[in-house]
């Protein structure tokens, strides 16, 4: 089977080759986007990209871990979050018997491939097909309680690898489904994700330095300023889409969980840093 391949076009922007496809593994196209961030910004340590757009700026960097060390922002709602995880439902069964006794397993199983439904599973669906299964309404998805839940179980796993896994064709059509989501152009402003976090990452827009894509998804659920609250990652999906000025897809959509698949795998190697502060 065919795939696209990354390459560098105007010798900045890994893009989808439209001509001449070469074949290309999920794992080529991971290796090739860290050494395109590797090459670009050769004096920053590769294993440093979880922290997203301070590694680019030395004062923003050393203000940012002193926050992250003393005075983190979202301390209440993963307190908040951690009280969910132990409480019960109303029948006496909790989040433990649908996500794992051991909370520190949880948030690295996901994004995941289902073969028997043929779907991305993602950390919050599968929260709120826990409270379904168990007779509890489902959290809304951008923000709240399921922010707070999802960040309580995020933290858990600090220092895990990354390692999303693409078993199968079917599995990586949905890969594919979200690396085409990455790279195509959207919106007013004709913009594609790669745009600003591979080509002009580390570049400055007004008053603030854009992230590099390698990395992003290693602190997600965030505490945003802009914010005032944590939030999912499908929702700073949907910020990024009315940024440039398109209609944003519905969170959990299969448009963004083949987005979160693709953008998960393309960090694979780097480790899981719970949640932290950004603008």
């Amino acid at each position: 089977m065919k795939k696209l391949s990354l390459t560098l076009v105007t010798s900045v922007l890994l893009t989808l080759s439209t001509a001449g496809t070469l074949q290309a593994t999920p794992a080529e196209d991971q290796e090739a986007l860290k050494n395109y961030f590797s090459k670009k910004f050769s004096k920053i340590d590769i294993n440093s990209y979880g922290d997203g757009a301070y590694i680019y700026r030395e004062d923003a960097y050393e203000q940012f871990k002193l926050m992250e060390e003393d005075f983190p922002p979202y301390e209440d709602q993963i307190a908040k979050g951690e009280e969910m995880w132990n409480t019960p439902f109303a029948n006496g069964k909790g989040y433990q018997d649908c996500l794992g006794d051991d909370v520190t397993k949880v948030r690295a199983k996901y994004p995941m491939y289902d073969e028997a439904k043929d779907t991305i599973l993602t950390l919050e669906s599968e929260i709120n097909a826990c409270r379904t299964a168990n007779g509890e309404k489902k959290l809304k998805w951008k923000k709240g309680d399921i922010a707070a839940l999802s960040g309580y179980i995020a933290t858990q796993a600090n220092g895990q690898t990354i390692d999303v896994k693409i078993p199968n064709e079917k599995a990586e059509a949905w890969y594919e489904k979200g690396k085409t989501f990455f790279y195509a152009k959207r919106g007013q402003l004709n913009m594609s994700c790669a745009d600003c976090h591979v080509a002009y990452a580390g570049s400055r827009i007004r008053a603030d330095t854009l992230s590099p894509s390698y990395g992003h998804v290693t602190h997600f659920p965030v505490y945003r300023a802009k914010w005032g609250a944590m939030g999912t990652l499908h929702r700073r999906y949907g910020g990024c889409n009315e940024q440039v000025r398109a209609k944003a897809f519905k969170a959990q959509s299969d448009e963004y969980k083949a987005l979160e698949y693709f953008h998960t795998h393309m960090s694979n190697g780097l480790q899981w840093s719970g949640t932290a502060f950004r603008k």
